[in-house]
């Protein structure tokens, strides 16, 4: 999917680690939503407190998922998923542009 039609779009922007990680909320008729966003170049832990969908559109990272002790190189069009209520690292090696999906 290149577009999402008919959603709103939060205006202020979610900032995390000094501005390095931003973000803005999409969301959809049926109350789902979806955060779009940019990860500068660093290393960076996320919680979740839902399952997630990475998508990562562009850009290269590493991500160590919860209960893996091993790095899983992401690339633009790779797509990774965090379950609900943990946490996951990300080095980010090149300026990465993802959309998270929240899953219910």
């Amino acid at each position: 999917m290149k577009q999402f039609d008919n959603v709103t779009v939060v205006k202020k922007a979610n900032l995390y680690f000094d501005g390095n990680v931003t973000s803005r909320t999409v969301k959809f008729e049926d109350g789902t939503y979806k955060t779009l966003g940019i990860m500068m170049p660093g290393e960076y832990e996320f919680g979740t407190d839902s399952a997630e969908i990475m998508e990562i559109l562009e850009g290269k990272l590493d991500v160590s998922l919860p209960g893996s002790s091993k790095w899983q190189e992401i690339n633009g069009g790779d797509t990774f998923q965090v379950g609900a209520n943990s946490s996951f690292v990300v080095r980010v090696k090149s300026i990465t542009d993802y959309c998270c999906s929240y899953l219910t």
